[in-house]
């Protein structure tokens, strides 16, 4: 072989591995997460990004168009899902105008070589939920048409609008609760095909969240290891299929309905999975580190599930924790992160599901506040306020650590108000003044954190926000009422 054959046959070799390297680095497999930014102080998007990157997660879904963080994304090539808020789907219905210019806004400006690779755009999240109570049915799929054909104005046909639903649309019956009997709500059913049917036309996927944890959450009886994927005891089956865990379930019973609509060929994503660490008795770290590692090593093993066998796409739900969350569903809706608030990891996480021995990587250069605390008065003498003040703080900042089953559940009367007045002292940039609470409260340098139940500082020059929630934690309240009145007798 002649050097300049030699050169063009090296060539080919170099173009052919570029070629699969690209297309390795966007085939849709590997884990990727969710990265909410509900919370009163914020990493900067800069240092999430790297963390991002160092972790090897090379997939992203965003539940906002926030410019900073896509500014930070710029330039590494990691494949995102950007998403359109609940609130916006009314809008981007009844306007093309509006969803044309969300797109040129938020996809065409970033979509340029070395730009964002922006690869799904979420329509809403779980818009057809039952509490909503039927307020979103209406716009989603009109949203849906008009954000995809703005994409397609925009030439950017690749990119495809799709709809995160809550794994509540579908169900099995009582009198067959098996994944073969699986179908759609009937009330959403008819509205739901449509919207399938124009996916499937735009080879577009369908995208369910499913939270095997709220299903051990909201029943007292269910079977606790049937949850994971370490075996069952009790396994479920259906015909020749047998299921030894509920996320297999759960997902083959969305198969079932997509088969009986006639569309057994779509493609699935699953946009939200995870398992929170605190605020409740089966939230923690082991557990959460046992489904997580679970779940990856599943979903990227190919074996699939009994009715549909390979790879799954999968977000991780969530990289960081949201102390500004709502938590009408729980205590635990701010402790989902594999991350704490300030990026440092909760637990070892194997994230290519290859058994690596190797750990989370935290954020780098993490500023903090300067290491103080709020806590009781133990000097206090007027004690009458306290349940009250305790009250306020809980209800202005973030007390779900002290809930039944929690992480600061073990904590007496004056481990609650020191836990409930540092929380708000916190959350409030470290004011002095809001380390009183007509005498209850005193700053401290001494770290008061017991055990597993850690008394936070708050990460320095963050984004803030201010919590004006006043349904947090009623039950805390109760709780810290019914032990002060215990302790007064």
């Amino acid at each position: 072989m002649g050097m300049e054959e030699a050169r063009l046959s090296f060539d080919h070799v170099l173009v052919l591995f570029l070629v699969m390297w690209m297309i390795m680095g966007s085939n849709g497999f590997g884990i990727g997460v969710n990265w909410g930014t509900m919370a009163t102080h914020r990493l900067p998007p800069e240092k999430v990004v790297a963390m991002l990157k160092e972790n090897g997660f090379r997939k992203l879904k965003l539940f906002e168009a926030d410019q900073r963080i896509l500014g930070a994304l710029t330039g590494t090539r990691m494949e995102v899902m950007l998403a359109i808020p609940n609130y916006m789907l009314q809008q981007m219905s009844e306007d093309p105008s509006a969803a044309t210019s969300w797109v040129q806004a938020n996809v065409s400006s970033y979509s340029y070589v070395g730009g964002v690779n922006i690869k799904y755009v979420a329509v809403g999240n779980e818009p057809f939920l039952q509490t909503y109570n039927g307020t979103f049915l209406k716009y989603t799929l009109p949203a849906l048409k008009n954000i995809q054909e703005a994409l397609n104005h925009e030439g950017l046909e690749s990119i495809k609008a799709t709809v995160p639903f809550n794994a509540d649309i579908y169900y099995s019956p009582d009198s067959n609760p098996v994944p073969s009997a699986g179908d759609f709500r009937p009330e959403i059913r008819d509205l739901t095909i449509e919207i399938i049917q124009y996916l499937h036309s735009n080879e577009a996927p369908f995208t369910v969240n499913i939270y095997p944890f709220l299903s051990l959450y909201g029943n007292i009886y269910f079977p606790m290891d049937f949850a994971f994927f370490d075996g069952s005891n009790k396994p479920v089956k259906d015909g020749n299929s047998v299921y030894t865990n509920v996320f297999d379930a759960n997902f083959d019973t969305l198969v079932w309905a997509l088969d009986r609509a006639g569309y057994l060929d779509m493609k699935i994503i699953i946009g939200e999975v995870g398992w929170p660490t605190d605020g409740d008795k089966n939230a923690n770290v082991k557990n959460a580190k046992r489904f997580n590692q679970g779940l990856i090593r599943h979903v990227l093993s190919g074996k699939g599930t009994p009715a549909r066998k390979g790879k799954i796409e999968a977000y991780l739900f969530s990289l960081i924790d949201e102390n500004a969350k709502s938590i009408a569903p729980g205590s635990f809706e701010r402790h989902w992160g594999i991350f704490e608030y300030d990026g440092k990891p909760k637990y070892e996480l194997d994230v290519s599901g290859r058994r690596e021995n190797r750990g989370l990587v935290a954020a780098e250069g993490v500023k903090y506040m300067v290491r103080k605390w709020c806590v009781f008065n133990t000097k206090a003498d007027d004690l009458e306020d306290l349940p009250e003040s305790i009250n306020y703080a809980c209800s202005m900042s973030d007390c779900t650590a002290l809930g039944y089953g929690s992480s600061c559940n073990h904590l007496n009367v004056a481990g609650n108000a020191s836990y409930a007045f540092n929380m708000y002292y916190q959350v409030n940039d470290q004011q002095i003044w809001d380390c009183d609470f007509s005498g209850l409260a005193v700053e401290t340098e001494e770290d008061p954190s017991d055990g597993e139940c850690r008394f936070p500082v708050m990460i320095a020059g963050g984004s803030s926000l201010s919590l004006q929630r006043l349904d947090f934690l009623v039950c805390i309240v109760v709780v810290v009422v019914g032990v002060w009145w215990m302790v007064m007798v």
